[in-house]
């Protein structure tokens, strides 16, 4: 087992989605974690939806431990959320985030631009995006995300096409995609914190 699977094994095991890993030319490794919905946290972890300092914490502890055990040499660990804005890497990310308001930025141009945005929906054999350049609702600061719209399935993505823009892709054609961030810009008032916590290797 490489150490990336060991860190995943572990973040997974605490209950977190690993939503990124990262190991930069100066020692830093970053990992970005991600709360599971349904997971039942600690109490002292809180009962919010997005990831708090206490889980970027928790999993630090962790994996200085795992680090050490594994002989992995590094300068220093960094463990945050992903933010509002948070990617989608896997095929688990898509499922999960069926109805949500997305961007997705194609590695070739399609009809003339890469970049689109819309509602995430499944569709047989890969995903479809129903397009709206305006589409995210707003929510106060640190407030939850408005519940996903229902699932739209395979089933139901032709019928719904028909009355709305679509685009068919495949995870192959992505170069990058991210949930669209759900702030409250009234009163210039500032999106939550991305809390993350800082490590390096035990003496």
């Amino acid at each position: 087992m490489t150490w990336q699977s060991a860190v995943e094994r572990t973040v997974t095991g605490l209950g977190y989605d690993l939503v990124d890993l990262e190991r930069t030319g100066g020692g830093l490794l970053r990992v970005t974690i991600d709360r599971m919905p349904g997971h039942a946290y600690p109490e002292g972890l809180g009962a919010s939806e997005f990831v708090t300092v206490e889980d970027c914490e928790a999993v630090t502890r962790q994996l200085q431990y795992l680090l050490e055990v594994e002989n992995v040499d590094y300068a220093r660990l960094e463990v945050s959320s992903p933010g509002l804005d948070r990617p989608l890497k896997k095929a688990a990310d898509y499922e999960r985030f069926v109805g949500e308001a997305i961007e997705v930025t194609l590695k070739l141009p399609f009809q003339g631009r890469k970049k689109y945005r819309g509602t995430l929906a499944s569709r047989e054999g890969g995903w479809r995006l129903l397009l709206d350049d305006n589409v995210g609702e707003r929510v106060r600061p640190g407030g939850k995300r408005p519940a996903a719209k229902a699932k739209v399935k395979a089933a139901d993505a032709s019928a719904v096409a028909e009355a709305q823009p679509a685009l068919d892709f495949l995870l192959d054609e992505v170069r990058e995609a991210r949930l669209v961030p759900v702030v409250n810009f009234k009163g210039r008032q500032a999106a939550p914190t991305q809390p993350e916590a800082h490590g390096g290797p035990e003496e």
